[in-house]
């Protein structure tokens, strides 16, 4: 309390109270206070750790027992076996609202509940606090980062705004409830009746919003196909309408008819039971052959990239997810590098369709990555007296740098230094350059020699700053140089006349000589011919035109292969050469039959793909089903991902190894249908956190802190920071909002109705068995309720809000750059208004008391002076008519009547009296009968009493059996020499 200059006084004891299992060291109470707080504060956030780590077992088991599921079926409307579905047997609502809503607050509901059991059954500020700063964390500082977390320009919307709406009614009801039962029912204490109310409205909550759900239909659910997909969660993201814009009001959770239908003819990636299936992943590879510097192993991180992508996650899958990343442990979604990111976005550019989406034709050329350096000839022939020549080498790919390439010559046959000039030189390629030239010398010795030939070679330049990564030679690094002794244009055929590609090559390379001569430049025009195999199904045909420049003697004609991924026969078809330009002759070969074969080992490819692929998925599994991998995760960083792991992971997973360990004995979710699992950890969250409750109020004790604001702030903190990175993993990749912000308010509620209801009840119930009340003082928790519920009175309006307006982009999440910054920074600004108040007050600063009586008392003020003021008029009309013209002795004074004068005898008060004497002073002569509670004075007139020989006289007087109840500002006062008789009674 502040004393009287305004300071506050803290009072720190020399001995903190013991908790209920803290502390452990007989001797803790000699050691310093400032190194038992140091400890105690470590200790905390160690626990922390292990309360987050438990409780991801915990929501493991959850995951476990409402992804079980039923078979239905569903008639196609002919003849042929009906379809056979699998759907969960847990709504998604009611799970969110109980075991899942029970996940993410076990620590908080558990501390309330241990808390008032190791009281004795007495109430305490931990718990109920922590229950309200959580409350308050999670509604402001939670939705505000998830406002600011979505990408500019994107939104994000509620998609089941009816469940949404039911929750924050029950959120802001649930508090305001508290403060009915705490300050105006039964003021300070808890009645087993309220505690068993308050109890009950958990499962009212749940009922209301399953039927919101359902679209407030009552009986048995038809089921359709559009409902099954949805529940089988085969959309990206939260289960709905994807269809329908973000930002459109949907109330129910199935999509139209259309629509469902094009999901169920795009589920290729899931068999019924949820496995891979194995035409979807050949429909997947095919796009993933548009990339032929995947491995296999990238191709299944993919594939199982998707696949996870398109299931349903709940809340719990983000949180779990969150606290893996926070502790190092195995991650639930595949770590993809740079390339394979670009890779999965080219894929998947459009993720409403489950299917693979159309590959950008920019994006698919992943030779763009590089600038692409080659000779436009893999051969050359000059002859010998031709002094100099130009050689060419183009360039191609990425064209937007600057790439230095060295080209060096090598002998073969022909020698440097007798036969040509060696060279050495070094060719730069600015931006968009596509070709350049360099001159070759040619020594003629005037002697007769057979052909001979040497080598050209280019290399990247790599020093400096050009550097490899942007740059590679193609497919002619190297280009021989035939000497002849002849210039005649030459004869063109083809190398061979057959090839035999696999189907899977991409590219089958038909070679083109040129013989006899290699003088001009000459052209000769080729087209293909279908057979077996047919354009564009099996290989992209067509016409074109081969150009020989001149001295080129070897080019080449690239004919794409289609890879359908199918097993089928051989199949072919021809490429024929035709109309020679430039003096050139056709040869012997015009003709080359190309055969397509299926590859040997495509089944193997397949088979091990898929294995990497499943291998891939359980290891992404929220949960383990046998000890062995729940222990081997634990023990290993990263789930044993190595390659995967970072920096961060290998300390944080040294700091958690002894709780990772410890909580890898649990029973594993695969037994016993998660059951086993769920009550083990629940066990161990309890034990856990009520060594949590005993640090965080011995940690409080020693720094001066009192337990409601130790509760509200770095409890509220610890057990709420992983919500706070899993709805902001929610927030940025799923298309809506409701696992991010959705079930914050239905969380809030079950923390009230769970967390207070259920430990209030056993408490009321014990002390009514005694003969006693529970008592609970709603001083600070009152006081910190009222201002919550402002808060988030205004906090919810303001997210609805959202949805409508266009400054704000329509809806609740994201929008434009200012308004969401606005809006976040608004959010957390109301945050610490409340922690601020809640603070203020348990220090003295403000007094709750007085600010109740106060709005009480102004709250009845307004309410009795509207009630004078209109009986008053109508009395005074009838005075003025002659009705009451005065009172005389005896009287009687009836109840509600307004005395508009001083009767002059012995009066007898009903009561209530109302007092309307404007100015003139109320005299009730003896003998006068008021009984308690008979006169009320509304107005600033004096009341005068006189029951016997004495006159009291005050603004407001009441003794003997003549209480006066006055509300006024003036004191009631005693006259000295008026002696009064009996008790009195001052109101």
């Amino acid at each position: 309390m502040p004393d009287e200059l305004g300071n506050i006084t803290i009072p720190i004891l020399n001995q903190c109270h013991p908790g209920l299992l803290l502390p452990i060291i007989p001797f803790e109470n000699s050691w310093s206070r400032e190194a038992r707080a140091v400890l105690y504060f470590a200790g905390l956030l160690y626990c922390f750790m292990g309360v987050a780590i438990v409780a991801n077992v915990f929501m493991g088991s959850i995951e476990k027992i409402t992804s079980k599921t039923r078979k239905i079926y569903l008639s196609t409307g002919k003849d042929s076996e009906p379809e056979v579905l699998e759907v969960r047997i847990w709504n998604d609502t009611v799970a969110n609202l109980t075991l899942m809503a029970l996940g993410s607050s076990a620590p908080e509901i558990l501390l309330s509940v241990i808390e008032i059991v190791g009281n004795g059954f007495k109430a305490g500020d931990l718990g109920p606090g922590t229950i309200v700063g959580s409350a308050a964390f999670n509604l402001l500082a939670i939705s505000a980062v998830c406002v600011i977390a979505i990408p500019n320009g994107e939104g994000r919307s509620i998609r089941l705004i009816n469940v949404f709406l039911i929750t924050s009614v029950f959120s802001l009801f649930a508090y305001i409830w508290l403060l009915i039962v705490l300050i105006f029912v039964t003021p300070s204490r808890v009645d087993s009746w309220e505690a068993i109310l308050t109890f009950l409205f958990f499962p009212l909550l749940v009922l209301i919003a399953w039927w919101a759900d359902r679209g407030w239909k009552c009986g048995k659910r038809v089921h359709t196909a559009e409902d099954q997909q949805i529940e089988l969660g085969i959309t990206n993201g939260s289960p709905g309408d994807p269809a329908k814009p973000q930002n459109t009001w949907t109330s129910g959770s199935t999509g139209d008819k259309k629509h469902g239908e094009q999901m169920l003819a795009h589920k290729k990636l899931f068999n019924e039971d949820g496995t891979l299936n194995k035409e979807g992943l050949i429909e997947f590879y095919k796009e993933l052959r548009k990339y032929p510097d995947l491995t296999d192993a990238d191709a299944a991180t993919l594939a199982a990239t998707k696949l996870i992508d398109n299931q349903h996650h709940s809340r719990l899958w983000y949180r779990i997810g969150a606290c893996r990343d926070l502790t190092g442990s195995r991650k639930i979604h595949p770590n993809l590098s740079d390339k394979l990111q670009e890779v999965y976005d080219a894929i998947n550019a459009h993720p409403d369709v489950p299917d693979i989406g159309p590959v950008p034709s920019v994006v698919a050329d992943h030779t763009h990555e590089k600038a692409i350096v080659e000779f436009h000839s893999a051969s050359f022939a000059v002859p010998e007296n031709i002094g100099k020549f130009n050689v060419t080498v183009v360039r191609h790919g990425r064209m937007d740098n600057t790439v230095r390439v060295r080209v060096e010559s090598f002998d073969g046959t022909a020698k440097h230094g007798s036969d040509y000039i060696p060279v050495n030189e070094v060719l730069v390629f600015g931006p968009y350059a596509k070709e350049r030239e360099f001159a070759v010398k040619i020594i003629d010795d005037n002697q007769w020699e057979p052909d001979e030939e040497f080598f050209l070679r280019l290399t990247i330049m790599d020093e400096g700053n050009f550097e490899r990564k942007d740059a590679t030679i193609g497919r002619l690094p190297i280009m021989e140089v035939v000497i002849l002794n002849d210039d005649e244009p030459g004869t063109l055929s083809f190398r061979k006349r057959g090839l035999l590609v696999k189907e899977s090559c991409g590219v089958a390379n038909l070679e083109v000589e040129r013989a006899n001569g290699a003088d001009g430049e000459i052209a000769v025009k080729w087209r293909t011919i279908d057979g077996s195999a047919k354009s564009p199904a099996d290989f992209q045909g067509g016409e074109g035109t081969l150009v020989f420049k001149h001295g080129e003697i070897l080019r080449s004609i690239d004919i794409p292969i289609v890879d359908d991924v199918a097993p089928e026969k051989d199949e072919c078809f021809e490429v024929e050469l035709f109309e020679p330009s430039g003096g050139a002759r056709l040869g012997r070969v015009t003709k080359v039959a190309v055969t397509i074969s299926n590859d040997d080992d495509f089944n193997s490819v397949l088979q091990r793909m898929m294995v990497l692929t499943n291998q891939n998925i359980r290891s992404m599994a929220v949960h383990q089903e046998s000890w062995k991998n729940q222990i081997y995760d634990a023990v290993t960083v990263n789930g044993g991902d190595v390659a995967g792991a970072t920096g961060m992971d290998y300390i944080m997973h040294i700091l958690t190894f002894g709780w990772k360990v410890l909580f890898s004995l649990i029973p594993p979710p695969g037994l016993l249908g998660g059951w086993l699992c769920f009550v083990s950890s629940l066990g161990a969250i309890g034990i856990l956190t009520a060594v949590v409750g005993d640090l965080a109020s011995i940690f409080g004790c020693l720094v001066g802190l009192k337990d409601t604001v130790t509760a509200i702030t770095f409890v509220a903190l610890g057990t709420s920071l992983p919500d706070l990175f899993a709805s902001k993993a929610a927030a940025s990749q799923e298309k809506y909002a409701d696992n991010a912000i959705g079930n914050v308010t239905g969380s809030n509620s079950v923390n009230v109705f769970l967390g207070l209801g259920l430990p209030w009840m056993l408490a009321a119930i014990y002390w009514e068995s005694q003969g006693e009340v529970f008592a609970v003082d709603p001083g600070s928790l009152g006081f910190s309720v009222l201002i919550y519920s402002i808060v988030a009175f205004i906090t919810l309006g303001l997210i609805l809000a959202r949805r409508f307006l266009t400054v704000f982009g329509k809806s609740e999440l994201g929008g434009p750059t200012g308004s969401k910054w606005a809006t976040g920074i608004f959010m957390v600004f109301l945050w610490f208004v409340y922690i601020i108040l809640s603070s203020l007050q348990a220090y003295g600063y403000i007094d709750i008391q007085l600010i109740i009586y106060e709005s009480t008392q102004f709250i009845i003020d307004k309410m009795m002076s509207i009630r004078v003021l209109v009986v008053l008029g109508a009395l005074i009309s009838l005075s003025s008519a002659g009705v009451l013209s005065g009172l005389h002795a005896p009287a009687v004074l009836s109840a509600g009547l307004p005395l508009l004068q001083a009767p002059s005898g012995p009066a007898h008060v009903v009561g209530p009296l109302n007092v309307a004497l404007p100015a003139n002073p109320l005299v009730l002569s003896s003998p006068a009968q008021v009984p308690i509670g008979a006169i009320s004075s509304v107005v600033s007139s004096p009341v005068l009493l006189s029951a016997g020989p004495a006159l009291v006289a005050a603004p407001a007087v009441a003794y003997g059996a003549a209480p006066a109840v006055a509300y006024g500002a003036a004191p009631s006062i005693n006259y000295v020499n008026n002696p009064v008789y009996g008790d009195s009674i001052i109101g």
